[in-house]
């Protein structure tokens, strides 16, 4: 049997500022944003505190309550690549490289299946072990999820380890039936988003993974595509995919994204401009790397005081090219499909 941890760092950007400022990271109140952008800018980090007292992830300065004491950061990405770095070597003091995946700057997999035996340990002494080097060394306090996939183990993290006493959760798949079929909502689930779910809930009436277990799977594949096969091993705690192959896997496909992050709402033809921009900086990116493409995808999300959604739509061209002009046009169009959509939606 194998067994993975997934070792996340609680509000990493703020979590450093605070231990480089001198500060507590789970008792100050701080938010990382860059207080020259004005009070529209977004939140890269806010400290667990100040998520406690209801201020929510990747909120605008604006939403703040006025009456809330903290303190600002101006995010430093080379600071926090740092103490990444410094982490990932703490790791490689217990596992191999070779059984380590980086999903995110502050998050890493560990297969551990064949170190336990070696340190005489049970999968949670050795995830304690590792939590509190990391706690020793950099002062970042950290969760784990441990399972017997990756998926389980990524869901014990998210889910579980938020409600124990020591940060650490424990999933299999019999556990996970027992315990988390009946959870919602969805989108607490990897791989599930808020699109997906509305999808799942308003057209078939599914609301907990119990419930996708045991639907039609034929209706599933019609309505997802080749994405109903990850979703239905999902929903009984299946993966098949190891830590082995993850390190040997190599894309064939290449594909160039841009995106930006407004600091408020955009009239119809402000966002247009931003995303002409957009277009034309991949084209460029294209040139320079001697591609051509016959593929054009946007993605828009919306402000959920008004809708609270996001949405993406994607073409396939008659040509393969590089030309502004056609991939530009393009993009445009997409855009206005999507002004149409949102006209009808708020009618």
């Amino acid at each position: 049997m194998n067994v993975y941890l997934c070792i996340d760092l609680k509000s990493f950007y703020a979590s450093v500022e605070c231990v480089d400022l001198g500060f507590d990271p789970m008792t100050t109140d701080l938010v990382v944003a860059d207080p020259d952008r004005g009070k529209g800018t977004i939140c890269l980090a806010v400290s667990p505190s100040l998520k406690a007292k209801g201020v929510k992830n990747r909120c605008r300065v604006y939403e703040i309550p006025e009456n809330m004491t903290y303190f600002m950061a101006p995010p430093r990405m080379q600071l926090y690549i740092d103490y990444s770095a410094r982490i990932y070597n703490i790791y490689l003091k217990y596992v191999s490289v070779d059984d380590i995946h980086v999903y995110s700057i502050d998050e890493c997999f560990l297969d551990v299946t064949g170190y336990l035996k070696m340190y005489g340990m049970r999968a949670k002494q050795l995830a304690k072990k590792i939590m509190d080097d990391i706690y020793e060394t950099t002062g970042l306090v950290s969760t784990c999820g441990i399972g017997t996939n990756l998926y389980l183990t990524k869901v014990a993290l998210d889910i579980i380890s938020k409600h124990s006493p020591d940060r650490i959760g424990c999933l299999t798949e019999e556990l996970y039936q027992k315990y988390l079929w009946k959870h919602q909502p969805l989108t607490d689930f990897w791989m599930i988003g808020p699109g997906k779910q509305k999808r799942l809930n308003e057209k078939y009436g599914l609301h907990n993974m119990g419930q996708i277990a045991h639907f039609d799977e034929d209706v599933l594949y019609k309505e997802f595509g080749i994405d109903a096969e990850l979703l239905i091993d999902h929903a009984w705690g299946r993966e098949p995919v190891r830590m082995c192959d993850i390190k040997g896997y190599k894309t064939k496909a290449h594909s160039l994204s841009n995106g930006q992050v407004l600091f408020r709402n955009y009239s119809f033809e402000e966002a247009e401009t931003v995303l002409v921009e957009m277009t034309q900086q991949s084209v460029l990116d294209l040139v320079k790397r001697h591609l051509v493409t016959n593929n054009v995808g946007i993605w828009i999300g919306y402000d959920y005081k008004i809708w609270g959604g996001y949405d993406g739509k994607s073409t396939t061209l008659s040509i393969i090219t590089n030309c502004e002009k056609t991939l530009v046009a393009e993009a445009r169009r997409l855009y206005r499909i999507f002004y149409c959509m949102m006209s009808l939606i708020q009618r």
